[in-house]
């Protein structure tokens, strides 16, 4: 399948604010504040119809937040997609997705957290380039937001190629392949399914309060996939957020460095918090001189 890459964001574009995942649980001036901070930033806004809707802890039944997908990429005004949150709900309806649709709609489709199940699987089955970066909700409905998050939104959805300096290096080398990975948790949730690409890949990484094993345990499963270990070229970690022993950490990665015999290194802003990068999903990157290279 030809990879696609969506056209480049402009001022004066149309963005959507879907709800693919979790709940509103906020204030709804929080939604307010991002919907006057895009359009103080030169651009128009849409909310899917679900926005506020709630099933337990999801927005709306699947049904529901399947049909606003698709409403948002039918929809020849809206140039790029931003999720309102994570939370969980979006490998609820991977299975539901017209991934046809999306392909032959293709547009700026970005999230990270429980959105990275959606990532995966567009880039799999549509062939989208989509892009793991900032929501609405944790990063742009804020009081003052984080300015080098919403620089670094607005510059790699407007440009052409970015690059960045690795921040640590546990094994070194040089790599390419597609950038591919996310929130380690979701990832490993798919399992079953027919996720991994088939190129090679160069797989990054981040997640929040969980233990060592778990990561540990996540790891092995995917490594134990035979096409896993085989397109891996190398691992880009970010932010592992409340780790509950340091030491161990640095140790398994040291391990499965070695184990892979692949580079590992780590890129700041691969994370939860609020100072993030936005990365395109699936764009043909290199890891090389100590950089990262993509597009």
């Amino acid at each position: 399948m030809n990879i696609i890459k969506p056209e480049k964001l402009k001022v004066g574009d149309t963005i959507g604010i879907v709800a693919t995942s979790g709940a509103y649980n906020d204030s709804k001036d929080n939604i307010l504040q991002a919907i006057s901070y895009f359009k103080n930033h030169g651009y128009n806004i849409v909310l899917s119809e679900n926005i506020f809707d709630k099933d337990r802890y999801l927005a709306g039944s699947d049904e529901k937040r399947v049909e606003e997908l698709h409403k948002m990429f039918i929809n020849p005004h809206i140039k790029a997609i931003v999720c309102l949150r994570g939370g969980y709900g979006a490998i609820r309806i991977i299975n539901k997705v017209d991934y046809s649709l999306i392909r032959n709609n293709p547009k700026i489709f970005c999230g990270y957290s429980d959105v990275t199940a959606l990532n995966a699987m567009i880039l799999k089955r549509a062939g989208l380039i989509t892009y793991s970066g900032p929501m609405v909700l944790s990063d742009f409905a804020k009081d003052t937001c984080n300015v080098y998050t919403t620089q670094e939104f607005f510059n790699t959805l407007t440009s052409d190629s970015i690059a960045y300096k690795i921040d640590k290096i546990y094994k070194k080398g040089n790599a390419e392949g597609i950038f591919w990975g996310g929130n380690l948790s979701t990832i490993v949730s798919l399992c079953g399914q027919d996720f991994i690409p088939e190129e090679k890949f160069i797989f990054f990484a981040e997640d929040l309060n969980e233990p060592v094993y778990k990561i540990d345990k996540m790891f092995q499963q995917l490594i134990n996939i035979e096409q896993f270990s085989k397109n891996i070229q190398a691992i880009v970690l970010g932010d592992f957020i409340e780790l509950d022993n340091e030491e161990w950490f640095e140790d398994l990665v040291v391990e499965i460095s070695e184990k892979l015999n692949i580079p590992v290194v780590k890129k700041n802003g691969i994370t939860h918090k609020s100072r993030k990068i936005t990365i395109p999903y699936g764009i043909r990157t290199k890891l090389e001189n100590d950089r990262l290279i993509f597009g």
